[in-house]
């Protein structure tokens, strides 16, 4: 399962990001620990959800805009997840707006043997945005690497800021060619791209990664919804060993979604609608990648 969870701070003023001002306490969004753990129980809920659906807790669960390991820790330990064997993995990234990817996995289905944020660059210099989180586990006789992926944003105009995103997906196919290479043919990449499937940079992830989202984008089937329209801009891809075997999922949970009154249908509720506090958990919906592994 992949999911942005759109800002998920704590709710203590303890940094100097531009952000920690904002989402706290004291802060212009009054970002409590009630409001907090509102969301955490949300979170917790969405994941039970997806267990009575499937009839299986989500293995992994890559996160996007998550602030840091304290959030993460309140999660599992102050919600109902806090009787389950999820742990996590995460590392402080660069971005200016204090939000990190991370990773959480149930130890009784995976052992985790490495993990390690990588960096991008520009003119070898590391850029200020969000590492690609890489995750390798053990399932058996099968090893799997999990890519976590929050690719840099439109903020400041498209055409402007593709370079930055070319850039998040050619260390993406480095980092997918580097495991192949060590006998590590079993990869899960995803997250939020922060661009739709059609965009031909992503065709620089083929052969390595091939996409497992385009029949849901051809349907027009999204996760985000702007202006009316539904947008697929968060993705999964695997390697070719799990091609055959995988499929992809947006998950439509009522709770997650709410009317929409300016169009027509239902869109994701968020926690804040301008300065006003929803109480949603995030404006994306969740992706689910069902894959069995093989021996």
């Amino acid at each position: 399962m992949f999911w942005n969870v759109e800002n998920f701070f704590d709710w203590r003023n303890d940094s100097t990001t531009v952000s920690d001002v904002e989402f706290s306490a004291a802060g212009e969004r009054h970002w409590t620990w009630k409001r907090f753990q509102a969301k955490a129980n949300a979170f917790a809920k969405a994941l039970f959800w997806v267990e009575a659906e499937t009839g299986r807790l989500p293995d992994i669960i890559g996160l996007e805009e998550v602030e840091n390991a304290f959030v993460l820790r309140q999660v599992l330990q102050k919600t109902a997840l806090r009787k389950l064997d999820y742990k996590y993995v995460h590392y402080d990234s660069p971005d200016r707006r204090g939000i990190d990817v991370a990773l959480l996995y149930r130890t009784s289905r995976l052992e985790l043997l490495d993990s390690k944020p990588c960096h991008l660059f520009s003119a070898d210099t590391v850029m200020a945005t969000r590492d690609i989180l890489l995750c390798e586990f053990q399932r058996d006789s099968a090893k799997v690497a999990v890519l976590v992926n929050h690719h840099p944003s439109k903020y400041g105009g498209a055409a402007e800021s593709e370079p930055r995103r070319r850039i998040a997906v050619e260390r993406l196919r480095f980092l997918a060619d580097s495991l192949a290479a060590i006998g590590i043919d079993r990869i899960i990449a995803g997250g939020d791209f922060n661009d739709t499937p059609d965009h031909p940079v992503f065709g620089l992830l083929e052969p390595a990664l091939a996409p497992m989202h385009m029949d849901l984008f051809r349907h027009g089937l999204g996760t985000i919804k702007f202006d009316g329209k539904w947008d697929l801009i968060d993705h999964i891809y695997v390697s070719p060993a799990l091609t055959p075997l995988s499929r992809m999922r947006i998950l439509r949970i009522l709770f997650l979604l709410t009317r929409d009154t300016v169009h027509s249908g239902e869109k994701p509720l968020r926690t804040y609608t301008g300065p006003r506090h929803t109480g949603g958990v995030s404006d994306h919906l969740p992706v689910l990648l069902e894959v069995p592994l093989p021996p």
